[in-house]
């Protein structure tokens, strides 16, 4: 059995360069991620296939030099997005992918940031025309849903909570307000797992803070419901963008950090 591992890029700048490159500690987020993405990616390509065992423990500590503790909690984040199965006393199993040849998005698509980044990728193109056609063609009780949604937001981040129910409402409300069902439609079928923090802890990871950064998606909010209420289709689409993008930034930082 392969698993697919992502080689470490050498440092550039000759010996020095390697010296201080491999002196650099090793953060064990990162170290989880690493063996974590290893590990699905190999069930995914087949590296891996359903019903076959993992490596043991040990083997996996051998094989990225890291300690146990980081080896069970990538196994457990395997376990969280059904990838694999553990049985007490066997082993660990990879699950197979339900595959009926329709599309779907499942949790087994969330089990890496990469995953997460991507249907952030999908969520501009979709949410971005969303806005426009919301402002458009919102009516004063999309405007009241979307204001109370706003409202919940701020004061679940000020309770110490991760507002993502009040989030994805939002969102919802936008998509709602385009007056075409399939935007809402697809919206309830993602569900709350199209909040990227139910998947990686962006907020406690932010360098200005938690508070600081739930208030600063907060304001991108304010900003896509200030031009929906408007009427103003440009500005709209550009606000949700920006706020996607945003996110998908925020992502892709927080992914180079733990590295």
């Amino acid at each position: 059995m392969n698993l697919v591992q992502t080689p470490s890029p050498t440092p550039s700048g000759g010996a020095a360069a390697q010296a201080a490159g491999a002196a650099r500690p090793r953060r064990a987020r990162g170290l989880v991620n690493e063996v974590m993405e290893s590990l699905a990616t190999s069930i995914r390509e087949g590296a891996i296939k359903p019903g076959e065992k993992l490596p043991t423990e040990s083997e996996i500590v051998a094989r990225f030099d890291v300690s146990r503790t980081v080896v069970r909690e990538a196994i457990s984040r395997l376990q969280a997005n059904r990838l694999v199965e553990t049985r007490h006393g066997v082993g660990t199993f990879a699950l197979a992918a339900e595959d009926s040849g329709n599309f779907k998005i499942a949790a087994v698509d969330f089990a890496t940031v990469s995953d997460v980044i991507a249907l952030l990728e999908l969520r501009i193109s979709l949410e971005t025309e969303a806005a426009g056609l919301a402002a458009q063609r919102r009516t004063a009780q999309n405007l009241e849903s979307m204001q109370a949604m706003l409202n919940a937001f701020a004061e679940a981040i000020e309770d110490d909570s991760d507002a993502v129910p009040s989030d994805f409402q939002f969102h919802m409300e936008v998509a709602r307000a385009t007056g075409n069902r399939h935007f809402a439609d697809l919206m309830t079928y993602l569900g709350t797992m199209i909040i990227p923090r139910t998947r990686v802890n962006t907020p406690n990871s932010a360098p200005e803070g938690r508070l600081a950064y739930l208030r600063r998606v907060h304001g991108e909010h304010e900003s896509i419901f200030s031009a929906i209420r408007n009427q103003d289709t440009d500005a709209a689409r550009a606000a949700m963008r920006t706020h996607l993008a945003n996110s998908k930034d925020r992502l892709k930082k927080s992914q180079t950090e733990t590295l």
